[in-house]
């Protein structure tokens, strides 16, 4: 599913003619399996989110390569990892991202609106998203509406409703007290089993780590450690 290979970044820092150059990734190296869930730990500043937003393609590599698919795609242009995005990843965020002018439904909807599909098949495919994720008595409540945890909820079924073979999440349970944390880990585990969706997760949080199937650490830049759970 994912193999990176030597992959580094660096940020040049200063102006013109004064620049240094900060390494914020040294020499990563490793590989998702289809069907895994890898979660990626480590201290504030240890590289987890330049990493996730390298594979995400949102910023580019210093050196190294990312294949995704048996696609390189960190030799994409923008555009083309726009529509790579679009068809292949979904994304959960510690902050949820709905759009707050938008119902329950609507966020859902929204990826789907993006990608040309027709109404009537949108409609079926946003109910039964909204039914998967146990919300389909919330559809028309606006995000200031819900819990936490409901509000993760529509984040996981936006992103899930295009049906992606990959999900990358940003810390999905910063926001969430410890109750709602366990109950959203455990549908990942459904959603990880029922589904084959790959989950490819940065973390602070121990209780996160521990539903992987491995756990990347990173300290100061670099990968220390990779441990498999049984």
């Amino acid at each position: 599913m994912i193999d990176i290979n030597q992959l580094s970044h660096h940020f040049t820092l200063g102006k013109k003619g004064d620049q240094t150059s900060l390494s914020v990734l040294e020499n990563i190296s490793f590989h998702v399996r289809a069907g895994e869930i890898v979660t990626i730990v480590g201290r504030s500043g240890s590289g987890k989110s330049t990493l996730l937003n390298l594979i995400s393609g949102f910023i580019r590599p210093t050196q190294g390569e990312i294949i995704i698919q048996n696609q390189k795609v960190s030799e994409f242009d923008e555009s083309e990892f726009a529509e790579f995005r679009l068809q292949h990843m979904g994304f959960i965020f510690q902050n949820f991202q709905l759009i707050p002018s938008m119902t329950a439904y609507q966020n859902i909807e929204l990826p789907l609106i993006l990608k040309g599909i027709s109404e009537q098949a949108r409609k079926k495919m946003t109910l039964d998203m909204l039914k998967k994720v146990r919300l389909e008595d919330f559809s028309g409540h606006y995000p200031s509406e819900l819990s936490g945890g409901q509000q993760q909820r529509v984040s996981i079924a936006r992103a899930l409703v295009l049906e992606p073979p990959l999900i990358l999440a940003d810390e999905p349970t910063g926001s969430l007290d410890s109750e709602t944390e366990e109950d959203l880990l455990r549908f990942i585990q459904e959603l990880n089993k029922e589904m084959g969706i790959t989950f490819l997760i940065i973390t602070h949080d121990d209780e996160v780590a521990r539903i992987g199937d491995r756990t990347i650490t990173l300290a100061d830049g670099k990968m220390v450690e990779s441990v498999v759970f049984s």
